[in-house]
């Protein structure tokens, strides 16, 4: 029951993260069909309405931190994320284990030091009602939630590894993404 209730958070945050991806598709593809449409009045009639969506870029940015940070527990459980394995491909079982052991528990102490931390900054923006800057201003706060979220999957996603590893099972990305270059 748990295994399939964290393994349904991993795959809804890498939904939302492709969401994320959608809607940049969508926003850039509406600005551009913007662009077109003002270039043809433009040639029509002499001179651009300059049709533009306020803030375009802004929100891009914002939408590609969302998914960048939503999308890394699902893809560490995938076998997505760049390994070097030059070195711990090599090596015997035991300390295979070992190492992947104190590499797991080092991105946990990392992924748990920026998430209490980013944690405090959403909690700072919302106290203070910092804002974004340019046409569309949004609370800084909103647009942190979803990097704050993707950062406490990603740790949670390494605590369940740790615990995995611990127990003597094999890391949940073994088997996955790797020689894809040999592909």
């Amino acid at each position: 029951m748990l295994r399939r209730s964290l393994d349904f958070i991993y795959r809804a945050a890498g939904g939302l993260a492709a969401l994320f991806i959608l809607a940049i598709v969508v926003l850039v593809f509406a600005q551009v069909g913007l662009n077109l449409a003002d270039k043809i009045w433009a040639a029509l009639t002499g001179q651009g309405v300059g049709l533009t969506i306020p803030s375009y870029a802004d929100f891009t940015g914002f939408f590609l931190a969302a998914s960048s940070f939503l999308a890394l527990a699902y893809a560490l459980r995938a076998g997505g994320h760049i390994r070097v394995t030059l070195l711990i491909g090599r090596m015997p079982k035991g300390p295979r284990r070992l190492t992947e052991i104190c590499v797991v528990t080092v991105a946990l102490a990392m992924s748990a030091y920026a998430t209490w931390y980013l944690g405090l900054l959403v909690l700072e923006s919302l106290e203070y009602g910092d804002r974004s800057p340019g046409m569309v201003s949004v609370p800084l706060w909103i647009v942190q939630m979803p990097v704050l979220l993707g950062l406490a999957i990603l740790t949670l996603a390494l605590v369940d590894e740790l615990v995995g590893l611990l127990a003597g099972h094999a890391p949940s990305w073994d088997g996955k993404g790797e020689n894809l270059l040999s592909e």
